[in-house]
């Protein structure tokens, strides 16, 4: 049941790891991979350890349509020019909202993890959605002819760092870094999850020892 949160937060943490013995990180690419550990790292991994411990399952597909849409929602609303410059002016607000979207990752996971077994297949369209729509987002960045962001008060602040950061090609790196960690996290468990009811499927049409079909079991 857990296999496909264990695999995703694998895959991201594998590749993120590759990515960071490359590239020297600038603010917004900084950011961009405390949001890839919180939510496709930390979140499918917790997820995964509360579901082991507790045997929770059964739920409702809304609470799995309801997480998947809160995610994305979130998600864009701090890549938002303008919340995201409001969140650079206070620090207990990009706080808060880093913990908002871990949390918000958690439900998500948990919600996926623990959807009914008749209702699984749900779980497949809603990796997708959010994989691609984190791919458009993450597309504007990296496509953006110029930023999107203000980055004054960092630059600023931190002028020797940024140096070999400008802004707008460290808004590209974090736009590749999304398009390369998110959708790989979902496409993986997709996978995974496809791949298990094709398996589950096979067994339940499968003859038993007397020549007879299981229907009805």
């Amino acid at each position: 049941m857990t296999s496909p949160a264990i695999a995703s937060a694998t895959a991201v943490l594998l590749t993120g790891a590759a990515v960071l013995l490359v590239y020297d990180l600038g603010h917004f690419s900084t950011h961009m991979v405390l949001h890839i550990a919180s939510m496709n790292i930390i979140a499918p991994s917790v997820a995964a350890l509360i579901i082991t411990r507790r045997h929770i399952g059964g739920t409702r597909p809304i609470w799995l349509w309801t997480a998947t849409f809160l995610q994305i929602v979130l998600l864009w609303t701090w890549h938002s020019p303008a919340v995201h410059d409001l969140l650079l002016r206070s620090q207990p607000a990009g706080l808060t909202f880093h913990a908002t979207l871990l949390l918000a990752g958690l439900f998500f996971w948990l919600s996926l993890l623990t959807t009914s077994t008749t209702s699984r297949w749900q779980t497949i369209p809603a990796l997708l959605l959010t994989g691609k729509l984190t791919c458009l987002l993450a597309a504007l960045l990296i496509f953006a002819p110029r930023t999107l962001y203000g980055f004054a008060g960092h630059l600023a602040g931190a002028a020797e760092h940024f140096s070999l950061h400008h802004a707008l090609e460290d808004q590209h790196l974090a736009g590749l870094l999304m398009v390369t960690a998110c959708p790989l996290s979902y496409l993986v468990a997709a996978v995974i999850i496809t791949v298990q009811l094709i398996t589950r499927a096979e067994i339940s049409a499968a003859p038993m020892p007397d020549g007879r079909l299981p229907i009805g079991r």
